[in-house]
């Protein structure tokens, strides 16, 4: 556990820097993208290569969708996702 609290100062004094605090929330989206698209498939009851026979790909594109620091995303490929899984996209500047 001293670990833990050793690890999670250091992250609350690096998040204080503006740089750092913008890679890690960048990284916090395409994390949190690949995690929905994983458990949307599961919860849709697709496999990959199920998914990937909706979409049009490869099992191993899809695959790749649900790495956490996949960086090849686009919105064409979210909105053909969103129409898989039967819902939609809501992208907004906080």
């Amino acid at each position: 556990m001293k670990g833990a609290k050793r690890f999670s100062t250091y992250l609350n004094d690096e998040l204080k820097h503006k740089g750092f605090q913008q890679a890690f929330d960048a990284e916090d989206i395409y994390a949190n993208l690949a995690i929905q698209i994983a458990k949307l498939r599961q919860e849709s009851g697709y496999t990959q290569k199920d998914l990937a026979r909706v979409l049009h790909t490869t099992q191993q594109t899809v695959s790749r969708l649900e790495v956490t620091n996949n960086r090849s995303l686009s919105l064409n490929t979210l909105l053909k996702l969103a129409s898989a899984f039967h819902k939609k996209i809501k992208i907004q500047f906080v």
